[in-house]
């Protein structure tokens, strides 16, 4: 076996371990590796959804405005390296393997680490070592005990709140938010996205008594739907017209005003970010996995919605594209993970689809394709269940004329394996 394979096994085997939220573990690995965390400046995203379309907009725009950038985003959805780029440009393999054998060896007695502690002290210290200017950190499960959350960052941001990671985080809004809002620093400074009243209390009080300044939604910054293709930002200190996106969905211009709420907090602590490059930022960034289209006939989008409020995003986008051609078929392809709401998804999703196909990642924690079927609603469209995402793939292309829509959604790990198959040779031409 390849040494980067055998690293990977490794890797994955920390899996083991668990999800153990506390700051201990990680503080002792980045102390033994000298802290490279604070070598550079950092951005630091939190949220229930959004983090990571946020995290690569504001990672492209201070590239197109010259930085260095370190991006470090969670889950991958083929490849390990993607969690961790500078510049856009994934992490050598040479380098998860040097890395990993320092770590190894002389980060100090750190005890058992997980996977997330490991690969997150791996990329504060690649960062350090590519002489990076600026780090866009995505939390990984939370905040507040979140492995990431040993950054001294410019500003923070807490995208939305929503039921998500309930076993950890707790069975209420509320206690979402307070866990989430664990990332503001005293005397900092956060960017509050937009959510509910309760949520963003208990964030506007964390906030009070850091006593940090809160940048919200609505209040300190908005948006303005000019066009389909065209919107407004305005900001405490930003105003801009005729802004486009690439990424498609009306919330990632949501995600946008969230990433330029962040770079006005940055840009009042030093960052230099002009217009042009917030304007060829948002107009070059590429996020795959959400509603990322793979070809046009049919019309193939994966998007890696993973939870109650994902879901209702996705509908949003799909009643769109019905209203605009009420004649488009939706061929929809769902596989999810088993400690998901499978009941919610499915129901927000159900009513729009004129066929669904139920598949799995292959995964020990993906909901089998009879769990999937069990959460149904009574009045079902017409449903399909097949374990292999392959055989998905060639069921849903079956069904699909050329005009009609297939979506691939449920999670990132099922839709990293399903764009996986989709780009290979055997699908793409078929």
């Amino acid at each position: 076996m390849k040494p980067y394979q055998c690293v990977l096994e490794y890797l994955y085997g920390l899996n083991r371990h668990g999800i153990k939220l506390g700051l201990d573990p990680t503080i002792t690995l980045l102390k033994g590796l000298g802290n490279p965390q604070l070598r550079y400046v950092s951005l630091h995203i939190g949220g229930t959804n959004g983090k990571g379309s946020t995290a690569i907009m504001v990672a492209t725009i201070l590239q197109a405005a010259g930085y260095r950038v370190g991006l470090y985003t969670s889950p991958h959805l083929v490849e390990f390296r993607e969690r961790i780029r500078v510049n856009g440009a994934m992490i050598p393999q040479e380098k998860v393997v040097e890395l990993t054998h320092r770590i190894q060896t002389d980060a100090g007695s750190t005890g058992p680490l997980t996977f997330f502690e490991f690969t997150t002290g791996m990329a504060f210290q690649y960062f350090a070592e590519e002489g990076i200017d600026v780090a866009v950190i995505e939390v990984g499960l939370g905040g507040r005990f979140d492995a990431t959350n040993v950054l001294e960052p410019l500003g923070v941001l807490i995208t939305n709140i929503a039921c998500d990671h309930e076993q950890y985080l707790g069975h209420t809004l509320a206690s979402i938010a307070y866990e989430k809002a664990g990332i503001i620093k005293k005397g900092g400074s956060v960017v509050i996205g937009p959510m509910g009243e309760g949520p963003r209390q208990v964030i506007e009080s964390f906030a009070d008594e850091q006593r940090a300044v809160p940048y919200r939604w609505d209040t300190d910054f908005r948006i303005a739907h000019e066009t389909d293709q065209e919107f407004s930002y305005h900001g405490s200190h930003w105003n801009f017209s005729g802004l486009g996106c690439s990424l498609l969905g009306d919330h990632q211009r949501v995600n946008a005003a969230c990433a330029l709420a962040l770079l006005e907090i940055g840009a009042l602590k030093g960052l230099n970010v002009s217009e042009s490059a917030i304007r060829q930022g948002l107009t070059d960034v590429r996020w795959e996995g959400r509603l990322e289209t793979i070809s046009l006939r049919p019309w193939i989008v994966l998007d890696g919605a993973h939870n109650a409020a994902a879901a209702q995003v996705l509908v949003s986008f799909l009643s769109k594209v019905l209203q605009s051609d009420p004649s488009t078929k939706v061929i929809l392809v769902v596989g999810m993970m088993s400690d998901k709401n499978h009941s919610a998804f499915l129901e927000a999703l159900n009513p729009l689809a004129d066929h669904l196909i139920l598949t799995q990642a292959s995964l020990a924690r993906a909901a089998s394709v009879q769990e999937l079927g069990e959460a149904l609603p009574k009045d079902s469209c017409s449903m399909q269940a097949v374990a292999s995402p392959s055989e998905a793939i060639k069921i849903a292309k079956r069904l699909a004329h050329p005009t009609d829509l297939i979506c691939m959604t449920g999670s990132l790990i099922l839709v990293g394996e399903l764009r996986d198959c989709l780009l290979t040779s055997d699908y793409s031409s078929s």
